[in-house]
């Protein structure tokens, strides 16, 4: 990301969390019917943030270099941020301040194998790991079952927000809530590109989706970020039919940049018996499609 970049995505991160707060909101008086701006004026954050006007046009303006923790944290209160949010503007901060380009590790492609062996031991739940990204580097038996319809695509790795956004047919016939999933899906990546702004493979994704999908272009144009660490995931499989999904996701200690999703379902559930039923479908079938090139079905 180069520095002109950088500003125009701190311009536009930060000018989108303040148009959608309204002074009521931040409990401010309104004098006059007629406001040109929507959301908050730039004046209004800045009293709200307890800076001068002209600083926070600075920071507007991708000015975030040498911006204190405590004036961080001022303005993430007063445009009212979450903890996506927050870390997204941290880490607009550190690369603003950073001297020339900034190298980091390239997202990893293979996990090592005893997270493959943890994954395998895990035969009642769907686990994989992907990374930032969204490549699918690594499964077990049973989620190469149940994401069958996102392996179908054969380029590899293979990786789900490519297929929520190019494959947009079979997403929404394999992703129950899918207009959920696909604002997710950009959020998480563009809180990514916050945190790897180098990564010359996600600047090519984003390149891509941004390309071949409108809806795409339009997600990332909000500018949105956030975490995907828990909640339910509602997915209509061709085999055993709709399940109905907690997830658990977590980042892996022992692969910076890796992340763990399980997927589980209550015992007694229709969504439990449907998975044992996906497993014993997934034990007939001579091989599943692998995840990556590399990979080999158990």
């Amino acid at each position: 990301m180069s520095r002109t970049d950088l500003s125009a995505e701190i311009r536009d991160f930060l000018s989108t969390r303040r148009a959608r707060i309204t002074p009521e909101q931040a409990g401010l008086p309104v004098y006059g019917g007629n406001r040109r701006v929507k959301g908050l004026r730039r004046e209004e954050v800045a009293m709200l943030a307890g800076v001068s006007v002209d600083y926070y046009v600075r920071m507007e303006r991708g000015g975030l270099a040498g911006a204190s923790e405590s004036v961080l944290g001022a303005l993430a209160d007063a445009l009212r941020l979450d903890e996506a949010e927050r870390t997204h503007l941290y880490a607009l901060a550190r690369e603003s301040g950073a001297r020339g380009t900034s190298r980091r590790r390239p997202a990893q492609s293979a996990v090592q194998p005893q997270i493959q062996q943890l994954l395998d031991a895990m035969t009642d739940a769907p686990a994989w790991v992907r990374n930032g990204r969204h490549d699918i580097v690594a499964m077990n038996q049973l989620a190469r079952a149940l994401y069958s319809p996102v392996l179908a695509d054969p380029r590899r790795p293979a990786n789900t927000t490519r297929f929520v956004y190019l494959q947009a047919e079979a997403a929404q016939d394999f992703f129950v809530d899918y207009d959920r999933v696909a604002n997710d899906a950009a959020a998480m990546l563009r809180l990514e590109a916050g945190r790897n702004p180098h990564d010359k493979a996600l600047i090519e994704l984003v390149g891509e989706l941004s390309t071949r999908s409108e809806l795409f272009r339009r997600r990332w144009a909000s500018h949105d970020v956030t975490f995907h660490r828990s909640g339910q995931k509602r997915l209509r499989h061709p085999v055993v039919g709709q399940l109905d999904l907690d997830f658990e996701g977590m980042e892996l200690a022992s692969s910076p940049g890796l992340h763990l999703n399980v997927y589980t379902a209550a015992a007694g559930t229709p969504a439990a018996d449907a998975l044992k039923l996906l497993a014993s479908w997934a034990a007939s079938q001579e091989q599943l499609p692998a995840e990556t090139a590399s990979a080999v079905a158990d």
